[in-house]
């Protein structure tokens, strides 16, 4: 039996309940609020119309420039996964494109994240199904393997499981940890909160900058 070669089962999945509440969070406050140490890489932007991606990590560990273990795990998507394919950023070949990505949403696919590239853009940016990936070329993949279903993966050292949480907008992706999503999404939404109150103060003009100069103070800078 080849080694790295093959379908894992899932056996833990964020609940959907959890899934909905992060949906109202951005990207930039689930990160700051875990201590941003987590990222999925600058070169993985959305290529869609726009809108959040949010949902269930289905991972997959492909061959660069191979994509038969994406299409085995489009045979297994449930609705709410998010595709998410560790391609080793290579850009050489697209892993998938619009017929692959039209199937993907028919059955309920929450979007798909490629590290590496996709192609037929057109139809990427025409349409708000999500797509996170880090280019764009108009050569095909092969299909011929290596590679795993709901395995252990890594993208910019940033450690997705099966099962995860994984959320993305206009500012890139986050994974939250399947134990973690309860507290960080408590100071997540928190955090929200508190800019929204900023900005209130921001359009009132009442907003308290004393922080700064205390911070300056207290570093020891010169010429206040």
């Amino acid at each position: 039996m080849p080694i790295g070669f093959k379908i894992h089962p899932r056996t833990r999945t964020v609940d959907a309940a959890i899934v909905e509440k992060f949906k109202a969070i951005a990207v930039a406050n689930i990160s700051d609020s875990m201590s941003r140490m987590v990222h999925g890489g600058p070169r993985l932007r959305p290529m869609h119309a726009g809108g959040v991606l949010c949902g269930v990590a289905l991972t997959v560990k492909a061959r660069p420039g191979d994509n038969l273990m994406v299409h085995a795990a489009l045979n297994r998507v449930k609705p709410g996964d998010v595709i998410v394919v560790d391609a080793g950023g290579d850009l050489t070949n697209a892993i998938l494109g619009e017929l692959m990505l039209s199937h993907a949403q028919q059955v309920g696919c929450a979007g798909v994240i490629v590290n590496g590239a996709v192609r037929d853009f057109g139809w990427i940016k025409a349409n708000s199904f999500p797509v996170f990936a880090a280019g764009v070329t108009h050569r095909g993949p092969y299909k011929s393997g290596p590679g795993e279903v709901n395995c252990t993966i890594a993208i910019d050292g940033m450690v997705i499981e099966p099962g995860d949480l994984i959320v993305g907008d206009d500012d890139g992706f986050v994974c939250v940890p399947y134990d973690l999503t309860e507290k960080v999404f408590a100071a997540a939404d928190k955090k929200q909160q508190g800019e929204a109150k900023t900005m209130v103060a921001i359009k009132a003009g009442t907003v308290d900058r004393s922080w700064v100069e205390r911070e300056l103070e207290k570093a020891g800078c010169e010429g206040l």
